[in-house]
């Protein structure tokens, strides 16, 4: 009668853990169809001043996507998904940075094109992952799709964190210059800690998570092809 009753409680966890999956999915899979879309339809309509407002028009929706993400972070530490720590927090926490500090605190960084590329190349790679989870998450396959996904962010990851270092590296001056979120420190020193050497300590880091996540992505990547050809 235990065994029974364990075997029931499990299955019902296991179904509440794929409906909040699956909506965590679509939400996420929703949110940036809807920038991907914008981006591209300011870009036909707009041209090149496109590239110069991309922030103001898709930067509310992705901080609801971006604060959302720290959810992935949490389903990885709870064992929701079988997805290892390490590299899914290398991936939220500097999208984070990148959106909340560098363009969202920076109004001088809100009007330059670099901010269409991150955004543009963010939502380009979530629109393939996202809709692959949501039916691996109710056990379903398409088989086009999970060869697809892996190949768009091998090749759109590396793309997406040169763009970020660049975005970082035209923040630096102005984060000296302004010293926003820097630490000053006693008036025995006689100077402060500024934020921009932070930024710098994070583009090591990037490149570190570079490494890491390629080699996760690419691991995937084997996986998906040996299941394509059986």
């Amino acid at each position: 009668m235990m065994a029974v009753l364990k075997l029931e409680n499990s299955n019902v966890l296991d179904t509440v853990r794929k409906y909040y999956l699956f909506l965590y999915y679509l939400l996420q899979f929703l949110g940036f169809t809807w920038t991907f879309s914008r981006l591209n339809a300011n870009l036909i309509l707009q041209g090149q001043g496109s590239l110069y407002s991309a922030f103001r028009s898709c930067a509310e929706k992705l901080y609801c996507c971006q604060v959302l993400a720290v959810l992935e972070v949490v389903n990885a530490v709870l064992g929701l998904v079988k997805t290892p720590v390490f590299p899914v927090m290398i991936q939220v926490m500097g999208r984070n940075v990148i959106l909340f500090v560098v363009f969202g605190s920076l109004t001088e960084m809100q009007a330059r094109s670099v901010v269409f590329y991150v955004f543009y190349l963010w939502s380009s790679m979530e629109v393939f992952r996202c809709p692959f989870y949501m039916l691996a998450v109710i056990g379903k396959e398409w088989r086009m799709l999970s060869w697809l996904w892996p190949a768009v962010w091998v090749l759109l990851y590396p793309l997406t964190t040169v763009a970020e270092a660049i975005a970082v590296l035209q923040a630096l001056p102005v984060f000296d210059e302004t010293g926003l979120f820097s630490v000053p420190l006693p008036e025995t020193v006689g100077f402060y800690i500024s934020f921009s050497f932070s930024l710098r300590l994070y583009l090591l880091l990037t490149v570190f998570g570079l490494f890491i996540n390629m080699r996760h992505l690419l691991s995937q990547r084997r996986r998906c092809l040996r299941l394509r050809r059986d």
